[in-house]
């Protein structure tokens, strides 16, 4: 894993999670600018992934186990869009909310995720 990277993806969710939290405050649904940031958030997850794999595939393993980090990262990457999509059909504060949530939980998966590999790169 890279750990740049993974402070990203972090940093990013949260934002995500500030940026949704406070649509949220002022009572608005999530709107297109919202959306983009998902993607971007989103996109790095999808990167992060595919270095993961990259990673394994070189024979390099997580020190806690690569069924659990492989649990873990498919868990992030579906986090932001399953809220995404949820707050589609949530077209109400609590949408913004539950994407807000869904970020705080891929910032907190990516600390596990971190710790999981070994807590540095490879």
């Amino acid at each position: 894993m890279i750990d740049a990277l993974t402070i990203a993806v972090g940093v990013a969710a949260l934002a995500l999670a500030a940026w949704c939290g406070f649509a949220a405050y002022r009572n608005e649904p999530t709107k297109d600018w919202h959306f983009i940031g998902m993607i971007v958030v989103s996109l790095l997850c999808i990167v992060q992934l595919a270095i993961a794999i990259v990673q394994l595939a070189r024979g390099h393993s997580p020190a806690k186990g690569t069924a659990l980090f492989l649990a873990y990262l498919l868990g992030a990457v579906a986090c932001v869009p399953a809220t995404g999509f949820m707050s589609l059909s949530e077209r109400t504060r609590w949408g913004s909310a539950s994407v807000a949530a869904g970020a705080v939980v891929l910032a907190v998966l990516e600390v596990r995720l971190f710790d999981i590999w070994g807590g540095g790169s490879v």
